[in-house]
């Protein structure tokens, strides 16, 4: 079996990883997006099923960043 070289644990570990307090300003973001989104669509006819997903959506994201 050939034997490839390892990935050095401690430049690997450190790679893409995001604060908890990083990954709550993101979710904030993407949570006032879907917010305007759900307005929107709130505010003109729309598909139910549209609707639906988006308070989904929604709910799902602030429950998560609730927990971070």
């Amino acid at each position: 079996m050939a034997h490839g070289k390892d990935i050095d644990a401690a430049d690997w570990i450190d790679q893409d990883l995001l604060t908890r307090e990083e990954s709550r300003d993101r979710l904030d973001e993407e949570i006032e997006f879907e917010r305007n989104k759900l307005k929107e669509l709130e505010s003109v006819p729309s598909s139910q099923d549209s609707l639906d997903l988006t308070k989904r959506r929604l709910i799902a994201m602030e429950n998560l960043r609730d927990s971070l």
